[in-house]
Protein backbone atom coordinates (compact mmCIF):
# COMPACT_ATOMS: atom_id res chain seq x y z
CA UNK A 1 0.00 0.00 0.00
CA UNK A 2 2.98 2.71 0.99
CA UNK A 3 6.04 2.48 -0.42
CA UNK A 4 8.90 4.08 2.03
CA UNK A 5 11.91 5.54 0.91
CA UNK A 6 14.46 7.47 3.65
CA UNK A 7 16.01 9.93 1.57
CA UNK A 8 18.62 13.48 2.11
CA UNK A 9 17.26 16.89 0.68
CA UNK A 10 19.14 18.02 -1.60
CA UNK A 11 17.59 21.59 -1.88
CA UNK A 12 14.67 23.31 -2.29
CA UNK A 13 13.25 23.87 -5.46
CA UNK A 14 10.16 26.36 -4.88
CA UNK A 15 7.92 26.97 -2.42
CA UNK A 16 4.50 28.37 -2.15
CA UNK A 17 2.00 29.10 1.28
CA UNK A 18 1.91 25.63 2.81
CA UNK A 19 4.07 23.92 0.75
CA UNK A 20 7.71 23.00 -0.27
CA UNK A 21 8.98 21.39 -2.76
CA UNK A 22 12.08 19.90 -2.93
CA UNK A 23 14.83 17.50 -4.73
CA UNK A 24 15.76 14.43 -2.65
CA UNK A 25 18.55 12.08 -2.80
CA UNK A 26 17.01 8.04 -2.38
CA UNK A 27 18.40 5.03 -3.40
CA UNK A 28 17.37 5.12 -7.08
CA UNK A 29 18.55 8.18 -7.53
CA UNK A 30 17.12 11.80 -7.14
CA UNK A 31 13.35 12.53 -6.71
CA UNK A 32 10.74 15.15 -6.30
CA UNK A 33 9.22 15.37 -3.33
CA UNK A 34 6.67 17.57 -1.52
CA UNK A 35 6.33 18.63 2.19
CA UNK A 36 3.79 20.64 4.16
CA UNK A 37 5.81 22.92 6.75
CA UNK A 38 2.63 22.51 9.00
CA UNK A 39 2.21 18.66 9.25
CA UNK A 40 6.00 18.18 9.14
CA UNK A 41 8.32 21.05 9.78
CA UNK A 42 10.09 22.74 6.95
CA UNK A 43 13.05 20.23 5.72
CA UNK A 44 16.41 21.83 4.52
CA UNK A 45 19.39 20.77 2.59
CA UNK A 46 21.09 18.36 4.80
CA UNK A 47 17.97 17.06 6.63
CA UNK A 48 17.19 13.33 6.68
CA UNK A 49 13.26 12.63 5.34
CA UNK A 50 11.35 9.70 5.57
CA UNK A 51 9.04 9.73 2.27
CA UNK A 52 5.95 7.66 0.41
CA UNK A 53 7.04 7.39 -2.91
CA UNK A 54 3.89 5.55 -3.91
CA UNK A 55 2.42 8.46 -6.21
CA UNK A 56 5.72 8.81 -7.67
CA UNK A 57 6.29 5.54 -8.19
CA UNK A 58 2.74 5.08 -9.88
CA UNK A 59 3.32 8.16 -12.41
CA UNK A 60 0.25 9.51 -11.17
CA UNK A 61 0.27 13.12 -12.97
CA UNK A 62 -0.97 15.81 -10.24
CA UNK A 63 -0.01 13.72 -7.64
CA UNK A 64 3.35 12.85 -8.99
CA UNK A 65 5.74 13.63 -5.76
CA UNK A 66 7.50 12.01 -3.22
CA UNK A 67 5.64 12.77 0.39
CA UNK A 68 7.40 13.80 2.98
CA UNK A 69 6.20 12.10 6.13
CA UNK A 70 8.38 13.18 9.00
CA UNK A 71 12.42 15.01 9.16
CA UNK A 72 13.51 12.51 12.21
CA UNK A 73 15.98 14.18 13.24
CA UNK A 74 14.14 17.53 13.55
CA UNK A 75 10.49 17.40 14.68
CA UNK A 76 8.25 20.28 14.70
CA UNK A 77 6.99 21.52 18.11
CA UNK A 78 3.76 20.60 19.61
CA UNK A 79 0.63 22.61 18.38
CA UNK A 80 -0.73 25.28 20.52
CA UNK A 81 -3.91 27.24 20.74
CA UNK A 82 -7.63 25.76 20.22
CA UNK A 83 -8.87 23.14 17.65
CA UNK A 84 -10.17 19.81 18.55
CA UNK A 85 -11.40 18.72 15.00
CA UNK A 86 -9.26 16.04 14.16
CA UNK A 87 -8.95 15.70 9.90
CA UNK A 88 -7.23 13.35 8.17
CA UNK A 89 -8.86 11.01 10.79
CA UNK A 90 -7.04 7.72 12.22
CA UNK A 91 -4.34 7.62 9.89
CA UNK A 92 -0.64 8.70 10.70
CA UNK A 93 -0.57 11.84 9.77
CA UNK A 94 -4.03 12.86 11.15
CA UNK A 95 -4.09 16.45 12.15
CA UNK A 96 -6.29 19.08 14.55
CA UNK A 97 -7.75 22.18 13.28
CA UNK A 98 -10.11 24.98 15.01
CA UNK A 99 -12.97 24.70 12.84
CA UNK A 100 -15.52 27.41 12.29
CA UNK A 101 -17.91 25.30 13.65
CA UNK A 102 -16.40 23.77 16.94
CA UNK A 103 -17.49 25.40 20.18
CA UNK A 104 -14.15 26.87 20.61
CA UNK A 105 -14.07 28.59 17.46
CA UNK A 106 -15.19 32.70 17.79
CA UNK A 107 -17.80 32.03 14.51
CA UNK A 108 -19.33 28.69 16.73
CA UNK A 109 -22.36 31.43 17.79
CA UNK A 110 -22.75 32.79 14.25
CA UNK A 111 -22.99 29.28 12.94
CA UNK A 112 -24.80 27.53 15.66
CA UNK A 113 -28.19 28.49 14.34
CA UNK A 114 -27.12 29.50 10.77
CA UNK A 115 -29.48 27.92 8.46
CA UNK A 116 -29.35 30.15 5.26
CA UNK A 117 -26.72 31.34 2.53
CA UNK A 118 -29.35 33.57 1.69
CA UNK A 119 -29.28 33.22 -2.02
CA UNK A 120 -25.55 32.75 -2.56
CA UNK A 121 -25.36 31.75 -6.05
CA UNK A 122 -23.00 29.10 -5.49
CA UNK A 123 -21.20 27.45 -8.50
CA UNK A 124 -20.46 23.56 -8.94
CA UNK A 125 -17.61 22.16 -10.59
CA UNK A 126 -16.03 18.87 -11.35
CA UNK A 127 -12.77 19.20 -11.22
CA UNK A 128 -10.20 21.66 -9.37
CA UNK A 129 -9.10 23.51 -13.12
CA UNK A 130 -12.60 24.66 -13.24
CA UNK A 131 -11.70 26.84 -10.40
CA UNK A 132 -9.64 29.92 -12.36
CA UNK A 133 -11.89 29.22 -15.59
CA UNK A 134 -15.06 30.26 -13.32
CA UNK A 135 -13.48 33.81 -11.92
CA UNK A 136 -12.36 34.39 -15.39
CA UNK A 137 -15.58 34.17 -16.47
CA UNK A 138 -17.02 35.60 -12.73
CA UNK A 139 -14.76 39.27 -13.51
CA UNK A 140 -15.15 39.81 -17.22
CA UNK A 141 -17.25 42.88 -17.34
CA UNK A 142 -20.66 42.47 -18.03
CA UNK A 143 -22.02 39.51 -20.11
CA UNK A 144 -19.84 39.93 -23.60
CA UNK A 145 -17.50 42.25 -22.27
CA UNK A 146 -13.38 42.15 -21.46
CA UNK A 147 -11.68 41.66 -17.84
CA UNK A 148 -12.72 44.38 -15.53
CA UNK A 149 -9.58 44.38 -14.00
CA UNK A 150 -5.75 43.25 -15.63
CA UNK A 151 -4.08 40.11 -13.79
CA UNK A 152 -3.39 40.97 -10.30
CA UNK A 153 -5.15 44.38 -10.57
CA UNK A 154 -7.86 44.92 -7.41
CA UNK A 155 -10.82 46.65 -8.36
CA UNK A 156 -12.15 49.45 -7.01
CA UNK A 157 -14.01 49.05 -3.68
CA UNK A 158 -17.37 47.67 -4.33
CA UNK A 159 -16.08 46.97 -7.86
CA UNK A 160 -15.87 43.16 -7.93
CA UNK A 161 -17.60 40.27 -5.66
CA UNK A 162 -16.31 38.33 -2.91
CA UNK A 163 -15.90 34.90 -3.81
CA UNK A 164 -15.15 32.22 -1.53
CA UNK A 165 -13.67 28.29 -2.89
CA UNK A 166 -15.07 25.88 -0.78
CA UNK A 167 -13.12 22.44 -1.31
CA UNK A 168 -14.75 19.11 -0.49
CA UNK A 169 -12.49 15.90 0.26
CA UNK A 170 -12.94 13.87 -3.10
CA UNK A 171 -9.21 14.99 -4.45
CA UNK A 172 -6.55 16.08 -2.32
CA UNK A 173 -6.72 16.66 1.14
CA UNK A 174 -4.40 19.60 1.98
CA UNK A 175 -5.45 22.69 0.28
CA UNK A 176 -1.76 23.77 0.46
CA UNK A 177 -1.30 21.30 -2.69
CA UNK A 178 -2.86 23.81 -5.04
CA UNK A 179 -0.69 26.80 -6.03
CA UNK A 180 -3.52 27.84 -8.10
CA UNK A 181 -5.46 28.23 -4.60
CA UNK A 182 -2.21 30.09 -2.95
CA UNK A 183 -2.13 32.86 -6.23
CA UNK A 184 -5.79 33.55 -6.43
CA UNK A 185 -5.81 34.27 -2.89
CA UNK A 186 -2.47 36.38 -2.68
CA UNK A 187 -4.12 38.72 -5.53
CA UNK A 188 -7.31 38.41 -3.75
CA UNK A 189 -9.46 36.39 -6.27
CA UNK A 190 -10.56 34.78 -3.23
CA UNK A 191 -11.29 36.22 -0.25
CA UNK A 192 -10.84 32.78 1.55
CA UNK A 193 -10.73 29.27 0.92
CA UNK A 194 -12.87 26.52 3.03
CA UNK A 195 -11.89 23.19 3.64
CA UNK A 196 -14.74 20.20 4.43
CA UNK A 197 -15.02 17.10 5.52
CA UNK A 198 -11.56 15.30 5.68
CA UNK A 199 -10.15 18.45 3.68
CA UNK A 200 -7.40 20.38 5.72
CA UNK A 201 -5.58 23.84 5.33
CA UNK A 202 -8.14 25.87 4.25
CA UNK A 203 -8.43 29.87 5.83
CA UNK A 204 -11.71 28.54 7.35
CA UNK A 205 -12.50 24.62 8.60
CA UNK A 206 -15.67 23.53 8.35
CA UNK A 207 -16.87 19.82 9.47
CA UNK A 208 -19.20 19.04 6.16
CA UNK A 209 -20.06 20.97 2.90
CA UNK A 210 -23.25 22.33 4.73
CA UNK A 211 -21.49 24.50 6.86
CA UNK A 212 -18.20 25.12 4.59
CA UNK A 213 -20.83 26.90 2.18
CA UNK A 214 -22.34 28.68 5.59
CA UNK A 215 -19.16 29.41 6.69
CA UNK A 216 -18.34 31.36 3.27
CA UNK A 217 -21.36 33.19 3.22
CA UNK A 218 -21.34 34.31 6.97
CA UNK A 219 -17.91 34.03 8.35
CA UNK A 220 -15.85 35.17 4.59
CA UNK A 221 -18.67 37.61 3.49
CA UNK A 222 -18.58 35.70 0.44
CA UNK A 223 -20.90 36.80 -2.48
CA UNK A 224 -20.47 33.82 -4.53
CA UNK A 225 -18.73 30.43 -3.75
CA UNK A 226 -17.43 27.85 -5.77
CA UNK A 227 -17.61 24.30 -4.94
CA UNK A 228 -14.98 22.08 -6.79
CA UNK A 229 -12.14 19.22 -5.85
CA UNK A 230 -8.92 19.85 -4.79
CA UNK A 231 -6.54 18.88 -7.45
CA UNK A 232 -6.88 15.15 -8.14
CA UNK A 233 -9.98 13.65 -9.00
CA UNK A 234 -10.01 9.89 -9.12
CA UNK A 235 -12.03 7.97 -11.52
CA UNK A 236 -12.17 4.58 -12.66
CA UNK A 237 -14.24 4.73 -16.09
CA UNK A 238 -17.40 3.48 -14.49
CA UNK A 239 -20.67 4.90 -14.35
CA UNK A 240 -20.43 5.60 -10.69
CA UNK A 241 -16.89 4.90 -9.56
CA UNK A 242 -15.64 8.59 -9.52
CA UNK A 243 -15.28 11.31 -6.97
CA UNK A 244 -17.00 13.85 -9.00
CA UNK A 245 -20.16 12.27 -7.91
CA UNK A 246 -19.57 14.74 -4.93
CA UNK A 247 -20.85 17.69 -7.46
CA UNK A 248 -24.46 16.60 -7.59
CA UNK A 249 -24.56 16.50 -3.82
CA UNK A 250 -23.80 19.69 -3.78
CA UNK A 251 -26.24 20.95 -5.97
CA UNK A 252 -28.21 19.56 -3.06
CA UNK A 253 -26.27 21.03 0.12
CA UNK A 254 -26.83 24.86 -1.74
CA UNK A 255 -30.34 24.07 -2.84
CA UNK A 256 -31.34 22.88 0.95
CA UNK A 257 -28.96 25.94 2.87
CA UNK A 258 -31.59 28.53 0.38
CA UNK A 259 -28.23 28.85 -2.03
CA UNK A 260 -29.03 29.17 -6.00
CA UNK A 261 -27.11 26.29 -6.91
CA UNK A 262 -25.57 26.87 -10.44
CA UNK A 263 -23.84 23.58 -12.18
CA UNK A 264 -21.11 24.27 -14.72
CA UNK A 265 -20.72 21.62 -17.34
CA UNK A 266 -17.31 19.37 -17.46
CA UNK A 267 -17.15 19.47 -21.61
CA UNK A 268 -13.84 18.43 -23.78
CA UNK A 269 -13.21 18.82 -26.80
CA UNK A 270 -9.66 17.63 -26.72
CA UNK A 271 -10.05 14.37 -24.38
CA UNK A 272 -9.90 11.79 -26.75
CA UNK A 273 -12.00 9.23 -24.43
CA UNK A 274 -15.42 8.79 -25.48
CA UNK A 275 -17.21 8.75 -21.71
CA UNK A 276 -15.82 12.81 -21.72
CA UNK A 277 -15.94 13.81 -25.25
CA UNK A 278 -18.53 16.52 -25.18
CA UNK A 279 -20.28 16.50 -21.76
CA UNK A 280 -18.47 14.68 -19.66
CA UNK A 281 -20.47 11.21 -17.99
CA UNK A 282 -19.01 12.90 -14.91
CA UNK A 283 -21.76 16.10 -15.22
CA UNK A 284 -24.55 13.36 -17.02
CA UNK A 285 -23.99 11.48 -13.70
CA UNK A 286 -23.77 13.43 -10.81
CA UNK A 287 -26.09 16.42 -12.27
CA UNK A 288 -28.66 13.77 -13.75
CA UNK A 289 -28.92 11.36 -11.19
CA UNK A 290 -27.43 12.02 -8.10
CA UNK A 291 -28.78 16.29 -7.85
CA UNK A 292 -32.37 16.08 -6.89
CA UNK A 293 -32.76 19.62 -6.23
CA UNK A 294 -32.82 21.98 -9.17
CA UNK A 295 -30.26 23.65 -10.40
CA UNK A 296 -29.59 26.18 -13.23
CA UNK A 297 -26.98 23.98 -15.59
CA UNK A 298 -25.52 26.44 -17.33
CA UNK A 299 -25.19 25.90 -21.42
CA UNK A 300 -22.13 27.49 -23.32
CA UNK A 301 -23.30 28.29 -26.57
CA UNK A 302 -19.93 26.68 -28.62
CA UNK A 303 -20.04 27.09 -32.12
CA UNK A 304 -19.67 24.55 -34.89
CA UNK A 305 -20.60 20.99 -34.43
CA UNK A 306 -19.01 19.97 -31.38
CA UNK A 307 -21.17 23.07 -29.97
CA UNK A 308 -24.86 20.87 -30.75
CA UNK A 309 -23.50 17.85 -30.12
CA UNK A 310 -22.84 19.62 -26.03
CA UNK A 311 -26.27 21.11 -26.42
CA UNK A 312 -27.85 17.72 -27.61
CA UNK A 313 -26.02 15.52 -24.63
CA UNK A 314 -27.03 18.47 -22.05
CA UNK A 315 -30.89 17.89 -23.09
CA UNK A 316 -30.55 14.72 -20.75
CA UNK A 317 -30.44 16.89 -17.91
CA UNK A 318 -33.65 19.53 -18.04
CA UNK A 319 -35.88 16.82 -16.90
CA UNK A 320 -35.01 18.40 -13.46
CA UNK A 321 -32.69 21.42 -14.07
CA UNK A 322 -32.97 24.66 -16.24
CA UNK A 323 -30.33 24.79 -18.90
CA UNK A 324 -29.32 28.63 -19.43
CA UNK A 325 -27.77 29.63 -22.31
CA UNK A 326 -24.58 32.23 -22.21
CA UNK A 327 -22.61 33.43 -24.38
CA UNK A 328 -18.97 32.84 -24.59
CA UNK A 329 -17.93 36.12 -26.64
CA UNK A 330 -15.16 37.43 -24.86
CA UNK A 331 -13.98 34.69 -22.41
CA UNK A 332 -11.38 33.59 -24.46
CA UNK A 333 -9.75 37.14 -23.48
CA UNK A 334 -10.81 36.71 -20.16
CA UNK A 335 -9.09 33.24 -19.93
CA UNK A 336 -5.63 34.42 -21.38
CA UNK A 337 -5.23 36.65 -18.54
CA UNK A 338 -5.76 34.23 -15.97
CA UNK A 339 -3.40 34.96 -13.01
CA UNK A 340 -2.49 31.47 -12.46
CA UNK A 341 -1.54 28.63 -15.29
CA UNK A 342 -4.86 27.07 -16.62
CA UNK A 343 -4.59 23.20 -17.32
CA UNK A 344 -6.92 20.52 -17.32
CA UNK A 345 -5.49 16.80 -17.50
CA UNK A 346 -2.34 17.94 -18.81
CA UNK A 347 -4.10 20.34 -21.72
CA UNK A 348 -3.81 23.72 -21.58
CA UNK A 349 -6.26 26.35 -22.94
CA UNK A 350 -5.68 26.51 -26.76
CA UNK A 351 -5.56 22.47 -26.20
CA UNK A 352 -9.13 22.16 -24.55
CA UNK A 353 -10.69 25.51 -25.18
CA UNK A 354 -14.28 24.38 -24.97
CA UNK A 355 -13.71 22.98 -21.01
CA UNK A 356 -12.75 25.99 -19.86
CA UNK A 357 -14.85 28.23 -21.96
CA UNK A 358 -17.90 25.67 -20.31
CA UNK A 359 -16.15 26.75 -16.53
CA UNK A 360 -16.27 30.79 -17.58
CA UNK A 361 -19.65 30.48 -18.96
CA UNK A 362 -20.57 29.31 -15.60
CA UNK A 363 -18.93 32.00 -13.61
CA UNK A 364 -20.18 34.62 -16.23
CA UNK A 365 -23.89 33.37 -15.03
CA UNK A 366 -23.27 33.57 -11.64
CA UNK A 367 -21.86 37.33 -11.85
CA UNK A 368 -25.66 38.04 -13.56
CA UNK A 369 -27.59 36.46 -10.60
CA UNK A 370 -25.75 39.21 -8.66
CA UNK A 371 -27.25 42.41 -9.84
Amino acid sequence: MIRWRKGEVLRVRREWPGAVELDVSVPEGECRALAYPSLVGRPEPGDTVLLNTTALAMGLGTGGYAMVVAVPDRLPQDPSGPGHLVKARYTPLQATVLGADEQDSPHHAVLRDADSIDGMPVVVADLHSALPAVLCGLFAAGRTGSPATAPGELAPSGGRPRVAYVMPDGGALPAWFSMSCARLRELDWLCGVVTTGQAFGGDVEAVTLHTGLLAARHVLGADVAVVAQGPGNLGTGTRWGFSGVSAGEAVNAAAVLGGRPVAALRVSEGDLRERHLGVSHHSLTAYGRVALAPAQVVLPELPGDFGRRVTAQAQALAVRHELIRVPVDGLYEALRQSPVRLSTMGRGLDEDLACFLASAAAGRHAASLLT
